[in-house]
C-alpha cells in the first residue's frame, strides 16, 4: 500500500509538500524523505508524534532510543517502526518535530492510501513554497520572544473578552484543508 502525506507549516503560509511512500517503510525513511524534499540535514535530532484530531501529541517515535526505561509507555524508534504499524487510516495527523530547542514542527496528514500498490523509493510529488529554516539563530529567536513579551497586554481579573469564539481562531484543521 502507498501512503500520500501532505506536509504544511504554521511558519510559512505558502509551504506544502506531498510525499508518496510505501506503508511498509519505516519512520526513518519518512524522515529522510521529508528532509530530502525540503533540503534539511537528516542528521539533526527529530521525532514524530502521532496526534489526535486536535493535534494533541499521543505517541512519540524517536530518532534514537533515548534510554528512558519508563515501562508505562511503549517505545518506538524510527528505524524499527514501520509506518503501517502506527498509521492505518486516512486523515491521521502527525507532527514532525525538527527543532527541539525552539519546539518547531511540520504538520503531516495522511491524505490518501493507495491499496494494492507499492513503491521502492519515496517520492515528493508536489512542492510549493519555501520550507521554514531548519535552524534559527538563538539570539534572533530570543529577541523576538522578548519583543512579544514586551508587547503583551497585562490582564487582570476584570479583563473581559478573554474567551474566544471558534470563529475568532483559525485552527490547524482549517489550515491543512486549505492546502
Amino acid at each position: 500500500m502507498i501512503y500520500k502525506f501532505r506536509i504544511v507549516s504554521d511558519e510559512m503560509d505558502d509551504f506544502r509538500r506531498d510525499i508518496l511512500i510505501d506503508a511498509d517503510s519505516t519512520f526513518l525513511q519518512l524522515k529522510d524523505a521529508i528532509c530530502e524534499a525540503i533540503d534539511y540535514d537528516p542528521a539533526q535530532m527529530s521525532s514524530f508524534f502521532i496526534c489526535d484530531d486536535n493535534w494533541e501529541k499521543k505517541t512519540e517515535i524517536t530518532l534514537e532510543d533515548m534510554g528512558a526505561n519508563d515501562m508505562t509507555n511503549d517505545l518506538y524508534v524510527m528505524n524499527d517502526t514501520a509506518l503501517a504499524d502506527l498509521i492505518d487510516e486516512e486523515g491521521q495527523k502527525l507532527l514532525f518535530t525538527f527543532d527541539y530547542l525552539t519546539d518547531r514542527n511540520l504538520f503531516l496528514q495522511l491524505k490518501e492510501t493507495l491499496p494494492g500498490q507499492n513503491i521502492d523509493k519515496s517520492e515528493c510529488v508536489f512542492s510549493r513554497g519555501e520550507a521554514p529554516q531548519q535552524n534559527v539563530d538563538l539570539d534572533d529567536f530570543e529577541s523576538k520572544l522578548d519583543a512579544k513579551n514586551e508587547s503583551s497586554i497585562e490582564m487582570d481579573e476584570d479583563f473581559e473578552g478573554s474567551e474566544y469564539d471558534d470563529e475568532d481562531l483559525m485552527g490547524l484543521d482549517e489550515l491543512s484543508e486549505n492546502y
